[in-house]
């Protein structure tokens, strides 16, 4: 949608995201203020605004902010809403039981990734889901570029390169294989996730040359290492974060993402035993909206 967003509108919704978040700790005032970097007069407003219309609840004794009743009329009506999201939030169910792992739903919304369901035990929980933003670029959201469009996944390969050719092949290759396979297998845990975005920061063009070289290698090296290689079935366990595949929408665009967590080490066999249960699941949710049920009215 073109044109330009609402200042006001941003700060309400980062607050509603920052309740969201909370589940197991919920904020007091100070901490909205803190963490969001506003006034307290702007806080104040808007969760006066928030709890007078039932989309936020203070506790009178702890003084905490939480999700308020209106949020569950809402809630209600979202499986009729998004029947998509629904079905695969039941089978990252299925899947945590079968496999052992946590499983997620991860969306996308513009250039950022969301974790919009996670289902499993918090002890199996990586560290920042659900509700936080990823971006989407490299090494992020392979599941969804290896199946996007030409133009996006340029686009995608581009945000990890900087223009180096080197990145540009192994991101290339990268997205290939995980196309062949049916599914992503990523090992990128949060300290490296943490050493990408730190790098990509930095401006190489202004170091000096051997720097800019030692930059631009640590960077081919932190795109691209989250991805195991599973061409050798007899190579030791390595420790995988994630295995994701995607759900196709009735038109064929990737809508979403199903993940499973294992966040432990695992054989080249056991990756493959769990990406095949992953895409029984996404393909059997992606067909069903190619041949929706027919819903008969008359009854």
């Amino acid at each position: 949608m073109r044109g330009s967003t609402s200042a006001p509108t941003a700060r309400v919704l980062d607050v509603v995201e920052l309740l969201a978040r909370s589940a197991h700790a919920w904020p007091r005032f100070s901490d909205v203020v803190r963490e969001l970097e506003l006034t307290q007069g702007t806080v104040h407003a808007i969760l006066k605004t928030l709890c007078d219309r039932g989309w936020a609840s203070r506790d009178p004794i702890t003084k905490t902010f939480s999700l308020g009743p209106a949020f569950a009329v809402v809630a209600a009506r979202m499986d009729n809403a998004r029947p998509l999201a629904h079905a695969a939030r039941a089978a990252a169910v299925r899947l945590s039981r079968e496999v052992g792992y946590a499983g997620s739903v991860v969306e996308r919304f513009g250039e950022s990734l969301v974790v919009t369901a996670f289902e499993g035990s918090p002890a199996t929980q990586p560290a920042g889901i659900p509700g936080d933003r990823i971006p989407y670029t490299p090494p992020f959201g392979v599941a969804f570029a290896a199946w996007d469009s030409d133009e996006e996944r340029r686009a995608w390969i581009r945000r990890g390169t900087g223009g180096n050719a080197d990145r540009v092949r192994r991101l290339e290759h990268v997205l290939a294989r995980t196309r062949e396979r049916g599914f992503d297998v990523d090992w990128t845990t949060p300290a490296l996730a943490q050493a990408v975005q730190v790098v990509g920061t930095l401006d190489s063009n202004a170091m000096p040359t051997p720097v800019r070289h030692i930059l631009d290698q640590l960077l081919v090296e932190f795109t691209t290492i989250g991805f195991l290689s599973d061409d050798n079935p007899g190579r030791r366990k390595q420790p995988v974060v994630t295995i994701a595949a995607p759900v196709f929408d009735h038109r064929g665009h990737v809508a979403l993402m199903l993940a499973v967590h294992p966040l432990s080490p695992l054989s080249a066999r056991q990756i493959q035993i769990i990406g095949e249960k992953l895409v029984e699941e996404t393909t059997a949710i992606s067909e069903a909206q190619q041949h929706p049920a027919v819903v008969d009215l008359g009854e």
